[in-house]
């Protein structure tokens, strides 16, 4: 029989492992035990439980740590080197991009909830009745803060995620034909409509065509007077047929006056023509409207701007100018230089623009300044004491300023505001799978100067007797300047 040999006077029948079996009487382990745990759980979470807690939650929480940065590594590989696949799967893929984002946000909370639990636990590990000093408040309110601080960033980017989901869902739910590029562009018509207080009617007030190149990003703007009339419509629109549009709209093709029914020839007229005058609003003109996130009155009126500039126009973007000052003071306002003192409101109808002072609810002074919604919404508006041009070129001035204000930096620190404003400012047929083309054209024209043409008689179009032909050549020459021959080498 073997005897096991005696054992060394004062050997412990267990090994002391200073994290997992700590001598709860050394005051100075303890201490630093307990920051050690403290800092394992903040850069590894799941390690603190691995070392000296429960090995089956810590080998959980590691591993869903280490899923994390893979995943995190993953999304950055694919933000660098691979973006518009990261972009197809997030926004551009349809409802495939909606679980994916679901799937993220809910990751994101459980993982937040883990970290939640791995840190109290932690602290129970620490043992705080054996700390001494001020180690014992310390390491408490330096855990807590730390948790609150990820835990926050954390939370944050859930609703991030979550608010992306929900507006890419609400302006791109219904959505036109993916199409190609036309030319070589993407013709985008934009509209502005003012249904605020003091109006009679929802009219389009700001009419323009934004033309993106879809290899450069360049971008060209070209504005239409909201008041242009005797506009041909494109050669392929229902508003030519005279059977099916009727004899009101006859008068709308050719230019005339309607006193039957809406205010006259002009282009932003054509919501009346289209909606109010018919009894089905328009629907038989346009009976795939309303499907892919457009209206009657919007398709006529880009046929009307095909028309007038003889190029493509597939999409469109209507900004509702009663939700424009919630973007602007989401933004935190917009820098605009104001070349002249304009007047806020308008006059009671029938009473004609004269003594401004009577009706002016306000005024917007001269020089530089930042406008807060409310001022930046009156100064796209204001046209008693200037003309449609000139409020023309306030509108662009706006698009530009407000383009300069979506900074990484705005969009970051203001995001929820910013697409909470944007849902309610925004409507679309732009289809959701050219997102991610979208977006990387976006990128690329912010590096350059955006182009404007406005249809103007400071800009050799008259009010009356346009030659839409000449405007077709000038568009034209635009988008497809013509390149020098190069002179051979002798």
């Amino acid at each position: 029989m073997t005897l096991a040999a005696p054992r060394a006077a004062g050997r412990p029948l267990i090994e002391t492992r200073p994290l997992r079996h700590p001598d709860v009487s050394d005051s100075g382990t303890m201490i630093k035990r307990g920051w050690w745990l403290v800092a394992l759980n903040v850069l590894l979470p799941g390690s603190a439980q691995l070392l000296a807690g429960s090995r089956r939650l810590g080998r959980f929480g590691l591993g869903a740590t280490l899923t994390a940065w893979f995943l995190v590594i993953v999304a950055a590989g694919l933000a660098l080197f691979a973006r518009p696949t990261l972009l197809w799967l997030t926004i551009g893929a349809g409802w495939f991009s909606a679980v994916v984002l679901t799937v993220v946000q809910v990751l994101l909370v459980g993982y937040v909830i883990l970290w939640i639990v791995l840190t109290f636990d932690t602290l129970r590990l620490v043992r705080l009745v054996k700390i001494p000093g001020l180690s014992k408040f310390a390491l408490p309110v330096v855990t807590l803060l730390l948790l609150g601080l990820v835990g926050s960033v954390t939370g944050v980017a859930a609703s991030y995620v979550g608010t992306v989901r929900s507006t890419i869902s609400t302006i791109f739910g219904s959505s036109g034909p993916s199409l190609p590029a036309s030319d070589g562009y993407y013709n985008i018509l934009l509209l502005g409509a003012d249904s605020g207080e003091g109006r009679d009617s929802m009219r389009f007030d700001s009419i323009s065509v934004v033309s993106v190149n879809a290899t450069t990003g360049a971008v060209t703007i070209t504005g239409i007077p909201r008041d242009m009339p005797n506009f041909p419509f494109a050669e392929d629109s229902p508003m030519r047929d005279p059977e099916l549009v009727g004899f009101d709209y006859r008068n709308y093709f050719e230019g005339h006056n309607d006193s039957k029914c809406g205010w006259g020839p002009g282009i932003n007229q054509l919501t009346n023509a289209v909606q109010v005058c018919r009894k089905d609003e328009g629907a038989s003109l346009y009976p795939n409207a309303t499907a892919q996130g457009s209206n009657p009155e919007i398709e006529a009126t880009k046929d009307a701007a095909e028309g007038i500039l003889g190029i493509k126009i597939p999409y469109y973007v209507f900004l509702d100018m009663k939700g424009f000052a919630n973007l602007v003071d989401a933004l935190g306002g917009v820098k605009i230089t104001v070349a002249e003192r304009l007047p806020k409101g308008g006059p009671p109808p029938g009473s004609g623009a004269h003594d401004v002072d009577s009706w002016a609810i306000g005024w917007i002074e001269p020089g530089e300044q930042t406008m807060d919604g409310d001022t930046a919404q009156w100064y796209a508006r204001s046209r008693y004491t200037t003309s449609d041009w000139d409020r023309m070129l306030r509108q662009r001035q706006l698009q530009e300023a407000i383009l300069a204000q979506f900074t990484p930096q705005t969009v970051l620190t203001r995001f929820n505001e910013v697409a909470a404003a944007g849902t309610a400012l925004v409507h679309t047929d732009l289809p959701q799978d050219k997102l991610p083309e979208f977006f990387d054209l976006m990128t690329k024209a912010k590096e350059q100067q955006v182009r404007t043409i406005e249809l103007t008689p400071d800009n050799g179009v008259p009010e009356k007797g346009i030659d839409f032909g000449s405007i077709h050549q000038m568009i034209q020459d635009a988008l497809h300047p013509p390149t020098e021959t190069p002179t051979p080498t002798p």
